[in-house]
């Protein structure tokens, strides 16, 4: 049982770790797509995509160096191409829903763009979260991250000079 609940607060964390990220992004997502529209005045959808890589490049860094900074950190191509193309597949999955919603139902005003490219950014979101940690992500093999904390633990403290 004390198993089962240490991994549930694990999950929990990183959920937690995985939204505070998300979040940040979802802010960069909106503020650069709200920026872009209005001043350049390009169309709904290409103003999102924009956005959206935008955004996808800030969840990058605040992924790999904060929520996944334990992961393995070995194959950085891979990684970085399996976040680049399941990434894509969210910013289609974000910017289908915010086409749909404005050419298929005719919502385009600005508070129903927005309103669709969140709820386009709360679907994706999902599916990403679920390629993020079980593809691009991958936690350490245990014997591997076992070995990585004792190497850790055992290191000597940096000695700080006094001026």
């Amino acid at each position: 049982m004390e198993r089962r609940s240490a991994g549930l607060q694990r999950l929990v964390r990183e959920v937690a770790k995985f939204g505070a990220v998300g979040g940040a992004g979802v802010l960069v997502n909106l503020g650069v797509f709200n920026l872009v529209r209005h001043v350049s005045g390009l169309p709904v959808v290409r103003a999102s995509i924009i956005a959206t890589v935008v955004a996808i490049a800030f969840n990058y860094v605040g992924f790999r160096y904060w929520t996944y900074r334990d992961r393995d950190k070995s194959g950085r191509t891979r990684e970085l191409t399996l976040f680049l193309l399941f990434s894509a597949v969210g910013l289609v999955i974000e910017n289908g829903v915010l086409y749909l919603a404005t050419y298929g139902f005719g919502l385009d005003s600005p508070l129903q763009t927005n309103v669709s490219k969140f709820a386009g950014i709360g679907v994706a979101t999902l599916f990403r979260f679920w390629s993020y940690r079980t593809w691009v992500f991958r936690a350490m093999p245990a014997r591997a991250a076992q070995s990585i904390l004792a190497a850790e633990a055992t290191k000597p403290a940096p000695t700080q000079r006094v001026p």
